[in-house]
Formats: structure tokens, C-alpha cells, sequence
């Protein structure tokens, strides 16, 4: 640090007022919500609302039952259920995302008791980093976080690593106006609050702390919740009031039609009293039709399947931390990523080597090789962290790490070169010299000066260069790596002769001795799997948008080479953060869609491509690992950060990515959409049960007849639709046609043509059925079902006898076991048969079944049933099996009619 400058700092009483005015160098935390307020959240969920109130009818019903019909206390069975049902679905999602929130352990926090080096009253002493104050001079020394926003008044041979702010790993530093880089996120001479210094030293001034710093800001933006509605949430929304609509149709319509009858019936004297007695049990009847039309399964289904697609993705290197964003990612339009990290894996590495006349061949035992080597190891300011031998780790400039991991793997040993020679003098790297020099003695009692710097000033300080090189086959090898978005350094060497005096500040010094050896091409590589990733998820649908503080050529090449830039891509698809910034909302949103890169970008620049994304409609998963990535992550539908991210990062996010893989997102995605299909077949089977159960009670409220099915046997049905098929359907596998699709429109209604078709249909089908049996039994005497063809008619309706009410039972829910089947099939395109990856299906069914037999051949008085005869159970089984049967013919031509 130069001896030229004293500074005395700030006095203690100016460090007080600072304190006061500007705050302590802290960042606030994040305000915890209270737990209770967390479970009282999930009672928010359309659904639910409706289940209670649904709940609170049941449990009026079941007073008036009670108290007026003196019935007994199984009444209360039907609002207990209801009750259990909101129970379990608020309980399990409450339980499983708190479950989360103890795993999920933020890794790293700010330790705001770090000493830091400041001049006050004229004197160097330490403090702990939050007792920084704006106005403090700190010193900043190789190897430190920096404390605070500042500006330079020093600064020598300062790199500063700005990854977790901007993505740029290395960002040169200078309090020199001409060398500034005009095209830097943050201006050369400032630094910023939790980057790192990873060469040279300086000396700053504090401009801004905690909260205000640039760090802060994006601390705090991320902390802001934007509540975005996830697609999920506004397709339930949906179902809800079409739920709604049309179970308060059928009720009025009931009310309605049956006061009608009261009044044109001629066999009735109206009388106040008989008719608000009839009134009260029409209400009753509309207020059932309303309780049995509302899916109370559905919310425990939703529930479970996220439940369990939350354990399993964790398998796929996916910590999902919010549940709903195991559903939101499969309805994912647009992912925006950063580069660094995510793309690429932020180690730089030696992707080339162009030393001539080794060209294409290892280290050797060659004078040359030896010499190349040499240079490489002692003219750095790196160091390998060693202590794992497989997996060694660069220290200090990332590109001169990079030239020793090279080394490394050629089998060279740095560290024994650099202790056989004895230093001479060095000439550190500035952004003005755009090179550095080291002078040595070597192990021969040679004197020698390599030199390594930018190619073009390396070749032109050259007098001698290698057969047939030239300085413009320099300059095309040179182009071509720098159109592959490459760091390109030059080599140099030069023999001083023995009594010659050098000055390394005046390279004329060396006359005509330094020889050019080449170049080495440098780059932060690709992850292997990323192009094949970036391919899945774009033929899923989804566009891919990077957004990075690299350069836009460097941004572009990355696009290239994981195939997200193409020849046809012009200047509309790429933009730098300042013309980003200069685009009005409207401006924005006319051309996001067209984006592929963002170069330059500041911190807020994702976020505000987020809100633009979501303005036009889109669903937005946002992919980060840095402190800059924290407010996108926060305001997209789904953030996505990486497991070796920033703290900051993760707690703004909803999936951890374990692995950094680009290949987990698409599994996220792959997981997701699966999701939503389980959730459609549950809605699917629910809902064709619910469709027959309300035209059976709208057209016995008409026809004065007898309810088949007892509470307690309802409350098995209920079990059997809502508990035991949410848990089967939610369990089937993901399958991985789901990634042939385009992502699904967040405006579609969750129960789409096919669906609805099916509800309606099937759904009459089993009340055309159900109805004509109950009108059957109540005309006929049977003992069994082979009597069907032969029992007596008998004209006045002689209700059911016990056995006819068993058989009724068991059919009604082997009708619905059989559906159950299809609804696992639909959409898969295969049959209901295909069990692989479906054990849990396959046991719960067979509990069902087993269930059933137990209930009907054990339950006697608690279920109103008795035994059936063997011939029975094997007509019914069988001949309720028709419902898939039927199924399998339809998929098998419906595949023909698709594929042909």
C-alpha cells in the first residue's frame, strides 16, 4: 500500500452521529410469521371454505335429526367426517411444510462479528464488522469479504470476486479514471458489501451500511412477498365456484320443485302447519344435495400429492421447502437463469493450450516443457488447496488457479518448481501494463524473466518467435477463441545473460531476449449435463432465459453452447443491463418475449424480467445462487436455488436444488406436471361419484323413496373416495411423457373436455343405473341376485329388506372401486393393467377390496348389513367389473382413432 497518503478517520463522536443517522452495518432479519399463523393460512384454501361451510349445514342436519326425529348419534357421523377431512388436509400441508422448514437449515449466515481493519482518530485498529459506520476508512487486504459499500482511495493490483451480486467472478478494481471499465455493473472504483477480495489490497471509504448497502437491498427486496397465486390455487379457485354454482342450482331447483308439487299435488289440504313441516324437510333435502355434491376428498388429495411428491423429489436432488411448488413448477412457461454457477461451474479451467512446438502433447521431460512449466508456477499469485488430493482447489486470481490445476493434471508439481528457484523481483499484473513479470535464479544458475499477460502485449514486447508463428497467425488464434468467449493469456520467456542488469519496469531492458512461447485458452466450461437439460426443457415448452453480469459475447457463447442461441437469433433476442434498464414497462413487455439473454444485468434486473414475464401471463421459475439472485427468487412463481448458493438465496427460495444440476429442474418440471395429472384423475373419479350421489338424492327428493345407503355405510364410501383414493392416485409415478407436452394454460379449467365428458357421463350412467336398482329392490323380494330374472313384481313399494340393502352397498362401491382404475389410467395412454411403479396402488386397492368383504361379512348391526353368499360376491365383482372392462375398450380404440 503506498506510504504516501495518511488518513485519520473518523473521531469517536463522528462515529456516533454516523451511527445514529445512517444505522448500524447490520441486516435486518426477516420477521418470522408466528406458527399459528402459518396453520390458520391453510384454512384460506378455496376448498376448504367451502368444506366448512358444507360442515356446518352437515351439522345442522344432524341436530334437527337428532333432536326433532329422534334419531340417533351415528347423525353425527356425516359432520364428524366432513370435520376430519379439513382436519387431515390442513393438518397434513401444515405438518409437512414446517417438516421442511426444520430441514431446510440456511447455510450460511452474515457474522456480523468478523474483525475489520479502519483508521480512526488517526489510528489502525479493529472492530467487528457491525460497528462499521458510514465514513469509516477500513482497509481492505487480500482474502477478506469486504464489510460495507465504499469507494476507493487506494487501490494495487485489486481483483474482487463480485459472483453472489453480478455473477462476475473476477471484477479489477483501480482508483485510475482511465481505466475504468465503462461497461462494469458496479463502477471500478467502488466495492460493494459481501464480495471478496481475491488479490492486491486497498483502501476505502465507507459510503453506505447494512441496509443501504447493495447487499442490503437485495436482502430486503427478497424478503418482500409479492403472494403471487400460484396456477394451482386459481384452478381450484375455479372448480370451487363451479362446485358451488351448481350444487346451490340443484338445491333451489329441489325448493323449488318440490313446493310446485306441494301446492298442484290434489290428494293434499294445505295446512301451515303440515306445509312448514314439508318446507323445513325440502330445506333439508336441498342442504344434503349440497353437502354431497362438495368433493371433501379433494383438498386431502391436493394435499397428499404435494406431501408425497415433496418426499420424493428430495430423491431427484430436489429440497422442496414451499409445497405448492412441487404443482407450480409443472405449469412452468419460462425459466430465467443465472450463468455462473447454474449454466456453467463457475471453476475457471484450461480449455486450450497453444504452445508451439508442443501443440497437442502432455508436459514432458523437454527443456521446453520444462521452461513452460516453470513460468507457469512461479510467475502466479495463486495457490492449490491440496489437503483433498483428487479434488484440489485454486486460491486467489481464479485464472491463475486455473493455469495450476492445469499444471496439476499433468502430473507437475507447482510448489517444487517454485521452491527450487530463488525470486528475484516481480512486476505485478495492473489493468495499465495489462501484463506481469517474475525474474528468477533457476536450480541451473540461470537467470530468467517469464512474463504472462494479455497475448497481443506479450507478442508485441517479443523479439523472437517460434518457425513459421507470426503475429497474424497470433491474432486468428486469438479471434477464435475469443469468439468461443474465452480468456486468452500470452507467454513469454527470456535468458538474462550473466552481469546484465534488468529493470522489469522497462521490458527494453531485456533487448532482443524475450521469446514467445503461446497461448492458453481459459473459460468457465459448461456443466457436462446442462445442453441436454436446456434441450428437455425446451421441447417441454418452456423458454430459457439467462441473465448474467458476464459481457455479451461471453453470454452468448454460453447461450450457444447449451443450445439456447441460434444462428437466427439477432440483437432483439439479447440486451445488456443498461438498455434493459432504459425499456419502460410497456416497452419491456412487448419485447420480453422475445429475450434470450440479459448481459450486464444488476441485481434488480431479474426481478424486474420476472414482473414483466408475469405481467404477459406467464409462469416463471427463476434459477440463483447468489445474493443478487434473492429478490427474482422471491417474486417468481417458483426460485429455484443451488445447494452451494448464498444463504440469502436459499431462504428466498422454494426449491433447493441439491446438486446445482440443470438436470434436477427438468426433473422438477417432469414431477410437477405429473402431480397435476394424479390431481385431475382424483377430481376425476371424486367427481363421478359426486355427479351420481346428487341426481340420486334430486330424484329421490321427487319421488319420495328411500335412501339406500345408512350414514355409517356412507362414511366407509366417503373413506374409500376420499382417504383411500386421494392416497392411491397420489402415489402413482411420474412418467416422463408428460415432457412431450406444452405447459398447460394457467386460464384452463382444472377439469378440462375430456374430463368433463367423462364426469357426466359416467357419472349418469352409474345414477341410471343405481336409481333403476333401487326401484327394482323396492318392487321385488330377493334372497339373492340369481333370483333377479325370476323374482314376483309387486306394485307398491315394499322398501328394502336387509340383504337388498348389503347387495345395493356393495355394488355402489365396487362400481366406484372399478372407476377407480380407470381414473389411475386416464391420460396415460395405457392400460388401467400397467402396474409398474404402482405398489402403493395396487395395495391400497387390494385394502379396498378386503375392506369391503370384512365390512359386509363382519359389520352386521354398526353397518346395517348381512352376510352375502359367495355366488353373490362373484356376480357383483364380476359384474360391476364391466366399468373397467368398458374402460379398456375405450382407451384401446380412442389410441387407434389418436394414432391414426
Amino acid at each position: 500500500m503506498s506510504k504516501h497518503h495518511r488518513y485519520s478517520g473518523l473521531n469517536d463522536a463522528q462515529v456516533a452521529e454516523s451511527r445514529r443517522v445512517n444505522g448500524m452495518n447490520i441486516l435486518t432479519p426477516p420477521e418470522k410469521e408466528p406458527v399459528w399463523k402459518k396453520f390458520l393460512e391453510k384454512f384460506s384454501d378455496p376448498l376448504i371454505i367451502i368444506l366448512m361451510v358444507a360442515g356446518v349445514l352437515s351439522v345442522a342436519i344432524s341436530i334437527y335429526e337428532y333432536a326433532v326425529l329422534n334419531e340417533g348419534f351415528k347423525v353425527f357421523f356425516e359432520p364428524i367426517g366432513i370435520f376430519l377431512a379439513i382436519i387431515l388436509a390442513t393438518g397434513l400441508g401444515f405438518y409437512f411444510e414446517q417438516k421442511a422448514d426444520r430441514e431446510f437449515a440456511i447455510l450460511n449466515q452474515v457474522n456480523d462479528d468478523v474483525p475489520v481493519q479502519v483508521i480512526r482518530n488517526g489510528l489502525t485498529i479493529e472492530i467487528p464488522k457491525r460497528d462499521v459506520v458510514t465514513g469509516d476508512i477500513v482497509l481492505l487486504n487480500t482474502g477478506e469479504e469486504i464489510p460495507a459499500d465504499g469507494q476507493l482511495l487506494e487501490a494495487v493490483s485489486l481483483n474482487v470476486d463480485e459472483s453472489t451480486l453480478t455473477g462476475e467472478p473476477v471484477a479489477h478494481k483501480t482508483t485510475n479514471p482511465d481505466d475504468f471499465d465503462p461497461d462494469a455493473t458496479f463502477a471500478s472504483d467502488h466495492v460493494m458489501r459481501g464480495t471478496k477480495i481475491m488479490e492486491g489490497h486497498g483502501v476505502m471509504k465507507v459510503l453506505a451500511v447494512g441496509d443501504n448497502t447493495e447487499n442490503g437491498k437485495v436482502f430486503v427486496a427478497a424478503q418482500i412477498d409479492d403472494s403471487v397465486k400460484t396456477p394451482l390455487n386459481e384452478q381450484l379457485e375455479g372448480l370451487g365456484r363451479l362446485i358451488s354454482i351448481v350444487s346451490y342450482a340443484f338445491a333451489v331447483l329441489i325448493v323449488a320443485g318440490r313446493t310446485v308439487m306441494y301446492f298442484t299435488n290434489p290428494a293434499i289440504e294445505f295446512e301451515w302447519v303440515h306445509f312448514l313441516a314439508y318446507f323445513l324437510q325440502t330445506i333439508m333435502i336441498a342442504v344434503t344435495l349440497v353437502v354431497v355434491s362438495v368433493p371433501e376428498g379433494l383438498p386431502m388429495a391436493v394435499t397428499l400429492s404435494l406431501a408425497y411428491s415433496m418426499r420424493r423429489m428430495l430423491k431427484t436432488n430436489n429440497l422442496v421447502r414451499k409445497m405448492h411448488a412441487c404443482e407450480t413448477m409443472g405449469a412452468t412457461t419460462v425459466i430465467c437463469t443465472d450463468k455462473t454457477g447454474t449454466l456453467t461451474q463457475n471453476q475457471m479451467q484450461v480449455s486450450d493450450t497453444c504452445f508451439y512446438g508442443l501443440e497437442g502433447q502432455k508436459l514432458g521431460a523437454s527443456l521446453l516443457a520444462h521452461t513452460i512449466a516453470e513460468g507457469i508456477a512461479v510467475n502466479s499469485t495463486a495457490q492449490l488447496d491440496l489437503s483433498s488430493k483428487d479434488h484440489p482447489v485454486a486460491l486467489g486470481n481464479p485464472t491463475e488457479g486455473a493455469l495450476l490445476l492445469w499444471l496439476h493434471s499433468q502430473g507437475i508439481d507447482y510448489l517444487k518448481l517454485k521452491e527450487s528457484v530463488v525470486l528475484v523481483d516481480e512486476l505485478p499484473f495492473t489493468t495499465e501494463r495489462k501484463y506481469m513479470a517474475t525474474m528468477i535464479d533457476n536450480e541451473c544458475g540461470k537467470r530468467v524473466v517469464y512474463v504472462k499477460g494479455a497475448p497481443e502485449i506479450v507478442a508485441a514486447l517479443c523479439s523472437v518467435f517460434p518457425e513459421g508463428v507470426t503475429r497474424s497467425s497470433i491474432d486468428s488464434s486469438l479471434m477464435g477463441y475469443q469468439n468461443q468467449a474465452m480468456r486468452t493469456l500470452g507467454f513469454a520467456c527470456a535468458e538474462i545473460p550473466s552481469g546484465n542488469n534488468v529493470d522489469l519496469k522497462d521490458m527494453s531492458s531485456l533487448g532482443d531476449a524475450l521469446h514467445f512461447l503461446g497461448i492458453v485458452a481459459i473459460a468457465d466450461p459448461v456443466r457436462p449435463d446442462v445442453p441436454q437439460a436446456v434441450d428437455e426443457v425446451l421441447a417441454a415448452g418452456i423458454n430459457v432465459k439467462i441473465v448474467t453480469g458476464d459481457t455479451p459475447a461471453t453470454a452468448r457463447e454460453i447461450g450457444r453452447q447449451i443450445g439456447l442461441w441460434n444462428e437466427n437469433d439477432t440483437d432483439r433476442n439479447i440486451i445488456t443491463g443498461t438498455e434493459f434498464a432504459g425499456l419502460s414497462d410497456d416497452e419491456l413487455r412487448e419485447r420480453v418475449g422475445d429475450l434470450k439473454i440479459i448481459a450486464r444485468a444488476r441485481p434488480m434486473d431479474k426481478k424486474r424480467l420476472v414482473e414483466a414475464l408475469q405481467s404477459n401471463n406467464e409462469v416463471v421459475a427463476v434459477t440463483g445462487d447468489g445474493t443478487n439472485d434473492a429478490p427474482a427468487l422471491k417474486a417468481a412463481h417458483v426460485g429455484l436455488s443451488m445447494g452451494d448458493g448464498t444463504s440469502v438465496a436459499k431462504e428466498a427460495s422454494d426449491i433447493t436444488i441439491v446438486d446445482n444440476s440443470f438436470t434436477s429442474i427438468g426433473r422438477a418440471v417432469m414431477w410437477g406436471r405429473s402431480l397435476y395429472r394424479n390431481i385431475q384423475r382424483f377430481i376425476l373419479f371424486q367427481m363421478t361419484v359426486n355427479v351420481a350421489a346428487s341426481f340420486i338424492v334430486l330424484a329421490g327428493a321427487f319421488m319420495g323413496m328411500q335412501s339406500p345407503l345408512t350414514v355409517t355405510q356412507m362414511l366407509w364410501v366417503n373413506l374409500i373416495m376420499d382417504t383411500f383414493a386421494a392416497m392411491a392416485l397420489a402415489t402413482l409415478p411420474p412418467s416422463e411423457s408428460v415432457m412431450h407436452e406444452a405447459p398447460r394454460s394457467r386460464t384452463a379449467f382444472i377439469i378440462n373436455r375430456p374430463m368433463g365428458w367423462m364426469i357426466v357421463s359416467v357419472g349418469l350412467m352409474f345414477f341410471f343405473f343405481l336409481f333403476g336398482l333401487m326401484w327394482y329392490f323396492q318392487h321385488t323380494a330377493l334372497d339373492s341376485l340369481t333370483d333377479m330374472w325370476r323374482a314376483t313384481f309387486i306394485v307398491e313399494n315394499k322398501g328394502f329388506s336387509s340383504y337388498e340393502l348389503s347387495m345395493f352397498f356393495t355394488i355402489f362401491v365396487f362400481l366406484q372401486f372399478w372407476n377407480l382404475f380407470n381414473a389411475k389410467a386416464f391420460a396415460t395412454g395405457r392400460s388401467a393393467l400397467h402396474f409398474k411403479g404402482c405398489s402403493e396402488f395396487v395395495m391400497i386397492a387390494g385394502f379396498i377390496l378386503a375392506g369391503q368383504i370384512a365390512i359386509v361379512e363382519l359389520g352386521r348391526e354398526f353397518f346395517n348389513v348381512v352376510p352375502l353368499n359367495f355366488t353373490d360376491w362373484l356376480i357383483i365383482i364380476g359384474g360391476t367389473s364391466v366399468v373397467l372392462w368398458a374402460g379398456e375398450l375405450y382407451r384401446l380404440f380412442g389410441c387407434k382413432r389418436k394414432n391414426a
